[in-house]
């Protein structure tokens, strides 16, 4: 479970949310520009410091101002898919599925079983050796959530995961999120503006205006 209870001065208004997803659901998070969504994924992943607050996932305190608690970003064992697929162009699919457990110092058995898991997973098996430059928007989003999960996080983040997919990419992609999100039964928060992302992808939305929840629900295809 991801507990959340943060607040954060900003320059036009004070960020104060307090929230928690289960294991293996998905929470979405829902806002005009500048609601403060993405800071508030920045904050959970240790990129920007809260003022003060407490954030708890994977039955482990990563901050707490109280305690002086901050537990560095390379520590925190968080997935994080950005809107623009950040693939490192230059490597292949493979090897930017194999770059996080590398930088872990994995053993090379390791690094090669979770990468062609992985590449089977994401059905991007043929695109093994296939320089990540040349993918499409669709293809670099899967291995973008590849990489993100091969590591084994104790939570996913995704910051408008789908934008720019055209329709066919965007239905098969939020299918594989939810399908990994439930079976790895790990906690994921999702930042869209989309209503039909969310309702396609989430178990439950909150809208933020201007750094406060204004309002929460279950999400579906009939909500």
């Amino acid at each position: 479970m991801l507990e959340v209870a943060i607040q954060k001065n900003l320059r036009d208004f004070p960020l104060d949310l307090s929230f928690s997803v289960d294991d293996g659901s998905i929470l979405v998070l829902m806002g005009d520009n500048g609601a403060g969504k993405s800071t508030t994924l920045n904050i959970i992943a240790g990129l920007v410091a809260p003022d003060a607050g407490r954030i708890r996932f994977n039955g482990s305190t990563v901050f707490d101002s109280d305690s002086g608690i901050d537990v560095p970003v390379e520590q925190r064992n968080i997935g994080y898919v950005l809107q623009r697929s950040a693939v490192f162009p230059y490597l292949t699919v493979a090897e930017n599925i194999a770059f996080g457990l590398r930088a872990r110092h994995c053993e090379a058995a390791k690094i090669e079983d979770r990468v062609g898991y992985w590449l089977d997973r994401m059905k991007i098996r043929d695109l093994a050796g296939v320089q990540a430059a040349g993918l499409s928007g669709g293809q670099k989003q899967r291995v973008a959530l590849a990489r993100a999960l091969a590591t084994g996080p104790a939570l996913l983040m995704l910051d408008e995961p789908f934008s720019g997919l055209d329709s066919e990419s965007r239905g098969s992609v939020q299918e594989i999120v939810r399908e990994c999100v439930a079976d790895l039964k790990i906690p994921c928060i999702m930042v869209t503006h989309r209503l039909g992302d969310a309702r396609a992808t989430g178990d439950r939305v909150c809208t933020i205006r201007r750094g406060k929840i204004t309002g929460t629900g279950a999400l579906g295809p009939g909500q």
